[in-house]
């Protein structure tokens, strides 16, 4: 019986989904890349069980666990992953400012580089990712507002599982560009890119300015000019732009400042543009670091919209073309811009 083209092509897919070891060239350039799993989790803290969800994802691990943590404290989920490193491949990368919380953790090592190992992602069992702007930490977990987004993807495991290969063996700020930056998941459209050697930046501009209708963002911090000025241009095509930002993080310079001076936040230039965006009431910190186009895509991760995310800093971004994804999210959105100061 002969094959056509379309049934072996889907048949090898199906194929190298399922086997999450082989050593595939990095040079290959494939047709779009489909793959079928479950629905990612989506989870929003403080409302939602962040630390829970990490345990219990960590706790399941059968074979492996590989994790990059800007910070860890969580107590549980440090035990559970001290426990498993006994019978289990357990590695974990912390950045050098907050490794004395884990420092005796013989599975644990630290960037002691310039700049910040900043993401927030763990790979287990080379087949599920979780990522978002969580830290596990108390504040994290219980305080500050965040997202957790839990994949299960032979795609996205292989690009975070080669970022964390480079950050264990001391590649900071560095690196292959990223295996799979496309594929769909579901038949949903997913993105990833990982700063500095993949130019986050640049994607991150590249969606708004193909933006439609309207452009909502929750950021902690807000530097970026390339982002800030696609923004403002869509503004003045007449979308529709909201945006929260983390107060604290807010400069006090004037608007001329703001504008001529990269490290300071852009709230007092999109303000002045006539642009609504205003400050969280968030008592701890407002920590998301979210964009969400047209209502139907979503741009989260580790990257903060700066300058040093995009060229100093480890980083990670997820794009993802979902209006289910992007419905959730929107809702925490909502409740955010829509938040009183307490009591």
């Amino acid at each position: 019986m002969i094959l056509s083209k379309k049934l072996i092509f889907l048949f090898l897919t199906i194929l190298i989904s399922g086997c999450s070891n082989l050593n595939l060239d990095k040079n290959i350039v494939e047709p779009q890349l489909k793959e079928y799993k479950d629905i990612p989790k989506v989870f929003f803290c403080p409302q939602d069980d962040c630390e829970g969800e990490l345990f219990r994802a960590i706790n399941k691990a059968k074979s492996s666990v590989h994790c990059a943590f800007y910070d860890f404290d969580l107590e549980r989920s440090v035990n559970v992953l001290n426990k498993k490193s006994k019978t289990m491949d357990i590695k974990l990368v912390v950045d050098d400012a907050n490794f004395y919380n884990i420092r005796h953790l013989k599975f644990a090592r630290k960037d002691p580089s310039y700049g910040l190992m900043h993401n927030k992602f763990c790979i287990i069992d080379n087949k599920i990712v979780l990522t978002g702007s969580f830290n596990p930490t108390e504040n994290g977990a219980y305080k500050n507002n965040n997202n957790l987004i839990i994949i299960e993807s032979f795609y996205l495991s292989r690009n975070y599982e080669d970022e964390f290969n480079e950050l264990w063996n001391s590649e900071f700020r560095k690196g292959n560009n990223v295996i799979y930056p496309e594929f769909y998941l579901n038949n949903k459209k997913i993105e990833n890119y990982f700063c500095p050697e993949d130019n986050c930046a640049y994607y991150v501009a590249d969606k708004i300015k193909k933006a439609k209708n309207t452009i909502y963002f929750m950021t902690f911090s807000f530097t970026n000019s390339r982002i800030a000025t696609a923004i403002i241009l869509k503004h003045y095509e007449g979308l529709d732009i909201k945006g929260v930002f983390e107060a604290r993080q807010v400069s006090n310079k004037g608007v001329f400042e703001a504008r001529q001076v990269s490290k300071y936040s852009r709230f007092n230039l999109l303000e002045y543009q006539g642009i609504d965006v205003k400050k969280d009431n968030n008592k701890a910190n407002m920590h998301h670091k979210v964009f969400i186009i047209d209502n139907k895509t979503v741009i989260t991760g580790s990257f903060n919209p700066t300058e040093g995310a995009d060229k100093r800093n480890d980083e990670n971004i997820l794009i993802i073309h979902d209006k289910r994804i992007a419905n959730l999210f929107m809702q925490e959105f909502e409740n955010i811009y829509n938040q009183e100061l307490p009591d």
